[in-house]
């Protein structure tokens, strides 16, 4: 199990089984359920196909953060800060992640390395106003050789941060995916847990992105919120289907130490948090009747029920960058407060292939990381000048 479950299932392929050899070895070794199970290999599978074009060796992928949120849910935990009390560090910040990014371009130019995907993730990207995307965006576009990525994706995750000008300004570039994240579609739940929108908001959102031309959305909800029962769940993944998005990503709702559902815990004592098989399939239900297959998963420390979180995608639409996440087998160079990057070695020796990862991490402080950046930017470089990659 762990976190990597199809990882798993993807080496056994990998090593010469067939499909159902490698079942076998999950069911009587590792003790898999059966649903499980196919559920790894089918995911496993269609992994492979998602990534049969990447050159893992020559190629990596760029993650950018912005550390930002309309307001801070109860249950995250992620580098994130609320834009009200940030809002006037935010033009310093990009000054230095704008700064990083030119330095990064400039390492993997000489390392001859092709930028294969872009995440832009957070926080949440779209806090930033039209011209600070643009800022964003343009060094990107200056610094990088954007023009045959396999996919750039953009979070525009909290619908209270999206407006049309938004929208306008991000299809002047060759952005290919974004995300428009309810978590539920139950307005009693979102008032809970802190995301200051309504359910209009996030209808509204979804139409505006559809009228600008995109044509690839990701929708995210989770399963075991507070105080949510399965006829909730069922009017999220109602309303969802209405909408018909390119993707859903199901989340098993995790609560990590930092969370303020974990830190204030007491206060939150009556709040019950369910989730269950019932659940869980019901989802994966849902998800086939829009014409997606589960694509990606992961798992979490102190899962609700102790599921997993699955991606769900119709074909064609999957988000390469999830998988070469997950799967860990391509080099992904982080930039931003709290970024951590990943960088791949693949080593052959006597007709096996193995890896070896090494990660350099940024500091997760926006107020250290601006003071700081010529620090973060010279940790990457003595990295790559030290290490043959």
């Amino acid at each position: 199990t762990g976190i990597r479950p199809a990882k798993l299932a993807m080496g056994l392929i990998e090593s010469g089984m067939k499909n159902t050899e490698a079942a076998q070895e999950m069911r009587e070794r590792y003790m898999v359920s059966p649903q499980k199970t196919a559920l790894a290999i089918t995911i496993a599978n269609r992994e492979r196909e998602i990534l049969k074009d990447i050159d893992y060796e020559n190629g990596y992928s760029l993650y950018v953060g912005i550390p930002f949120c309309p307001s801070i849910c109860l249950y995250c935990s992620f580098s994130s800060y609320p834009l009200k009390q940030w809002k006037n560090r935010v033009n310093q910040y990009l000054e230095a992640l704008c700064k990083e990014i030119k330095e990064v371009a400039a390492i993997m130019k000489a390392k001859g390395r092709k930028l294969d995907t872009v995440y832009i993730g957070g926080g949440t990207p779209t806090t930033l106003e039209p011209e600070q995307l643009k800022v964003l965006l343009d060094a990107l576009m200056e610094n990088f050789c954007c023009e045959n990525l396999a996919e750039f994706t953009i979070e525009a995750g909290r619908p209270d941060s999206i407006t049309r000008e938004k929208l306008m300004m991000i299809r002047n570039y060759p952005i290919t995916r974004i995300s428009v994240n309810p978590q539920t579609m139950n307005q009693e739940t979102l008032d809970l847990i802190g995301r200051r929108h309504t359910v209009l908001q996030i209808k509204e959102a979804f139409k505006m992105a559809r009228e600008e031309g995109f044509d690839n959305i990701n929708m995210d909800m989770i399963l075991g919120l507070p105080g949510e029962n399965i006829d909730m769940v069922k009017n999220t993944l109602e309303q969802i289907k209405e909408l018909s998005p390119e993707s859903l990503t199901v989340h098993s709702l995790a609560i990590k130490r930092a969370a303020a559902l974990n830190v204030w815990r007491d206060k939150y004592s009556d709040l019950s948090i369910e989730n269950s098989a019932q659940m869980v399939d019901m989802a994966a239900d849902y998800a086939a009747r829009m014409d997606m297959e589960p694509y990606y998963m992961y798992r979490q420390k102190n899962m609700a029920g102790n599921y997993e979180n699955v991606g769900y995608s119709i074909s064609g639409k999957e988000c390469i960058y999830n998988v070469l996440i997950m799967e860990e087998k391509q080099t992904i160079i982080a930039c931003g407060a709290g970024a951590s990057s990943k960088i791949v070695f693949h080593n052959e020796s006597d007709n096996e292939h193995s890896v070896r990862i090494e990660r350099v991490e940024n500091v997760k402080d926006v107020t250290n990381y601006i003071e700081r950046i010529d620090e973060m930017i010279d940790r990457k470089k003595r990295f790559f000048e030290e290490n043959i990659f």
